[in-house]
């Protein structure tokens, strides 16, 4: 594992279209209510059966709800050999992190809104502010 990494060069990594995995590793019905746009799903359970698919990544970043579980995974994942040159990053603080400044997607392709504004156009990830307690995670 390398590290690391703020929810803002998350967003910069994924604004500037770098090759780069977002792997979120929540359950499945967690991920769809709402996740970061473009991650995908590996849920931690079942990582070490897909271990594989992340032969030739250059860019990987773990995701979990606060960026604790995301360590481990991340840690995982690096110690790989398939994974050995690749870049291998826990994402800190988590999705609550993230949806404190930026939008979540949810698998019905619309965004995941907790404080009901709609996005303002504000890129590719739109800013967010004023979340509740109703987080998707």
């Amino acid at each position: 594992m390398d590290g690391e990494i703020s929810t803002d060069d998350v967003s910069a990594l994924l604004e500037s279209d770098a090759d780069v995995r977002i792997v979120d590793i929540r359950d499945r019905t967690s991920f769809e209510r709402g996740h970061i746009p473009g991650s995908e799903n590996v849920p931690f359970h079942e990582l070490t059966a897909k271990i594989e698919d992340f032969d030739g990544a250059d860019r990987i970043v773990t995701v979990c709800p606060h960026g604790q579980a995301s360590v481990q995974a991340a840690r995982l994942i690096g110690s790989y050999e398939g994974s050995a040159d690749a870049r291998v990053e826990s994402m800190a603080g988590g999705l609550e992190a993230w949806a404190e400044a930026y939008e979540l997607a949810a698998d019905d392709g619309e965004s995941s809104e907790r404080d009901g504004r709609d996005e303002r156009g504000e890129g590719k990830h739109g800013t967010r502010g004023n979340a509740d307690s109703s987080a998707p995670f």
